[in-house]
């Protein structure tokens, strides 16, 4: 089942090593997906992509600033060119900031604002055009707990708001394309395996940080991969609009 023989991916924020992203380049790679590992760091985006191909699966690697327009644009005419179609996005690409409101700047706002929320509607804008002409297609954004609980785990006001801006935008996107055969759904991690708070904790934090979530640990990026690998397949071509909860437990509604 899920299997993404003859896909074309793009996942966007793909460059880390212990990222979200690069859990999810590799698994679509696993299910059988050409993948286009984009990344605002070109060095990481090719070091995953060159991974993957290693591993046997195919994929390439590509810069990419997402809130940039003009670069976005051209950055999936590329893909088009270079793999053949694009099928499925995932939108991954995202910032952080543990800082309070009081202490927060405009510019923290902004940046956090545009990273996350601003770079999800640039790329889904790019990507349907193809998507509905071809009458197939997965967009799929990488959210968050904050965005839906407001905060509490990591990261300020801004972050919580970009994330559940992603939630609102992929619900009114999903009515939009669904006639053309192409479907939009979110996934909304909670405390998961990676850099993004600065490094991975040591073990004892860990135990410390995951206290209230009722399993009792951090998840993993490929837990938060196998969710995308599912609502990438044909198997899920009747979801769309949905959030799917990955927090172990610490968000339930």
């Amino acid at each position: 089942m899920f299997d993404l023989s003859g896909r074309v991916a793009l996942v966007t924020g793909a460059g880390s090593q212990r990222g979200i992203g690069q859990a999810i380049a590799r698994a679509l790679a696993a299910q059988g997906a050409a993948v286009a590992v984009a990344d605002i760091e070109a060095a990481g985006a090719e070091r995953i992509a060159t991974e993957i191909e290693s591993s046997g699966g195919i994929a390439r690697s590509y810069v990419l600033d997402v809130t940039d327009e003009r670069a976005v644009q051209t950055v999936v005419d590329r893909i088009i060119r270079d793999l053949g179609a694009l099928d499925i996005l995932v939108n991954n690409a995202g910032i952080t900031q543990p800082i309070s409101v009081k202490d927060m700047t405009l510019a923290d706002w902004n940046r956090v604002m545009t990273v996350n929320a601003t770079g999800t509607f640039l790329c889904s804008r790019s990507a349907i055009v193809h998507m509905q002409s071809r009458r197939f297609g997965r967009i799929i954004n990488i959210s968050s707990v904050s965005g839906k609980r407001g905060g509490g785990v990591y990261g300020g006001a801004h972050y919580s708001a970009a994330k559940a801006a992603i939630l609102g935008f992929a619900k009114a996107l999903a009515r939009e394309v669904a006639p053309s055969g192409v479907t939009v759904n979110s996934v909304a991690p909670g405390l998961i395996l990676t850099d993004i708070r600065g490094g991975v904790e040591s073990e004892a934090e860990q135990c410390e940080i995951s206290r209230d979530i009722p399993l009792q640990r951090i998840g993993l990026p490929e837990e938060v991969a196998a969710t995308v690998c599912f609502l990438a397949s044909t198997e899920a071509g009747y979801i769309t609009g949905e959030e799917v909860d990955i927090n172990g437990g610490s968000h339930i509604d």
